[in-house]
């Protein structure tokens, strides 16, 4: 994940699907392809999404929409509740079957913190957590950052996931201010160099620790592309070696960031390989599933086997496994990543805000077919667009509500795990 830049504007619709791998398989896949032409067929008139209910039709801005967004605010479902949301010794089913619509959707949101009202935000959007960019820190103290942290956390009625990209290298969200450390954390490729997989550990380990003294339970990392040419868009934030050396940096990094119970994030889903910038538009890779499979895939299945707890995917059209639909919101990808490597976690999309989703589809639309594709979290900047958009989405049953419930079961384990829920 990087930077996000810019206001939304105005978006593009997709293309209709046609995947060239191994078929989605069962009735919850084709039904997502279903709402997916629906989507795209409808994005054309030039109003945004319009979501299909039987044979009625309700833009973003509409009464049915804006019913939906009122009920984020404190509507009557919410006001009704004599009890907080979880006590010591629930389970995930009890606090699961204690919420409201509008607070499942909101735990599938983590999103970019605002410099201003960050706390009132995560209450009124019933938010799973917020991610952090260097604007949270430039201009304050560690104890002025940590602060914000738990001035959000008091106000959320569930424990928020806190996360941000502190890979070292080229991505240091906070490191880079003096005020924070004395030198940024350096690269993998650095670590390596200097002391082998021994520098790799110790340095996962005190970068933990420092995020930890701020609030922070996530640390997006490690990186899991493989790349060996300099030429590479994603070279420098790379292990920079082969696929077996990779898989074995990331194996170190997800054991020692579990020894501290920090969360852990595998990206970037199925494998950015040698593929543009999808900060700037949209990537395709034409490489065989073949390669994938031999080289790819491998990072990903030992930090799966190390007990990391996202993945996330990436925003590149892999052809070899849905020609038509970013890796992130397509339900193959989706697929392969449970089925094939065997993953059981939480899966977010890389940042929504990206110009390769721009490019593709609206902003309502995107997050709709985020959560149809099979993520469990969503990454994004228009929260306050996107969330009402899923949530009439599942009142109008674009979206089942039992795939919200999936993903907000997955998301309340890792809070059990990381120790937010007691």
């Amino acid at each position: 994940m990087g930077e996000s830049k810019g206001p939304a504007g105005k978006l593009t619709a997709g293309k209709r699907r046609a995947a060239c791998e191994p078929a989605e398989k069962g009735g919850f896949a084709a039904g997502c392809c279903v709402a997916l032409l629906l989507i795209t067929l409808c994005a054309a008139t030039g109003g945004g999404v319009l979501w299909y209910v039987g044979r009625t039709m309700a833009q973003p801005g509409s009464a049915s929409m804006q019913g939906a967004s009122g009920a984020l605010g404190g509507g009557a479902e919410d006001a009704g509740r004599q009890e907080p949301l979880f006590r010591e010794g629930d389970t995930v089913d009890t606090v699961l079957a204690k919420m409201t619509l509008a607070e499942k959707v909101g735990q599938m949101f983590i999103v970019r913190c605002p410099e201003q009202g960050a706390a009132e935000k995560a209450a009124e959007y019933h938010l799973g957590g917020y991610i952090l960019f260097r604007e949270n820190f430039e201009e304050k103290t560690p104890v002025q950052a940590a602060e914000m942290v738990r001035a959000c956390q008091a106000a959320a009625a569930l424990p928020m996931l806190v996360g941000v990209d502190e890979e070292g290298g080229t991505v240091n969200r906070i490191s880079g201010y003096p005020a924070f450390r004395d030198t940024p954390f350096a690269s993998p490729q650095e670590l390596y160099q200097a002391g082998g997989f021994d520098a790799v550990r110790e340095d996962a380990l005190e970068k933990c620790a420092f995020l930890e003294k701020l609030g922070v339970n996530v640390n997006f990392a490690p990186v899991c592309d493989v790349s060996t040419d300099p030429e590479d868009f994603i070279y420098k934030r790379s292990f920079g070696r082969n696929a077996a050396e990779t898989a074995q940096y990331v194996r170190t990094v997800v054991e020692a960031m579990g020894e501290r119970g920090m969360g852990s994030v595998l990206k970037h889903f199925p494998g950015y390989g040698n593929n543009a910038d999808t900060h700037t538009g949209i990537a395709v890779d034409d490489r065989p599933y073949d390669s994938f499979a031999a080289s790819d895939f491998l990072p990903f299945r030992a930090g799966i086997e190390a007990g990391a707890d996202i993945v996330l995917v990436s925003h590149n059209i892999v052809s070899c496994m849905d020609s038509a639909y970013p890796a992130s919101l397509s339900p193959r990808v989706h697929e392969i990543l449970r089925e094939d490597l065997g993953f059981t976690g939480v899966t977010v999309t890389d940042d929504l805000y990206m110009d390769g989703i721009r490019d593709f589809v609206d902003v309502e639309g995107a997050a709709v077919q985020a959560v149809l594709a099979g993520n469990d979290l969503l990454c994004c900047t228009d929260f306050e667009v996107q969330i009402p958009a899923v949530l009439a989405a599942v009142e109008q049953g674009v979206v089942p509500e039992a795939r919200v419930d999936e993903a907000v079961r997955r998301i309340l384990t890792l809070k059990q795990k990381l120790g937010l829920l007691g």
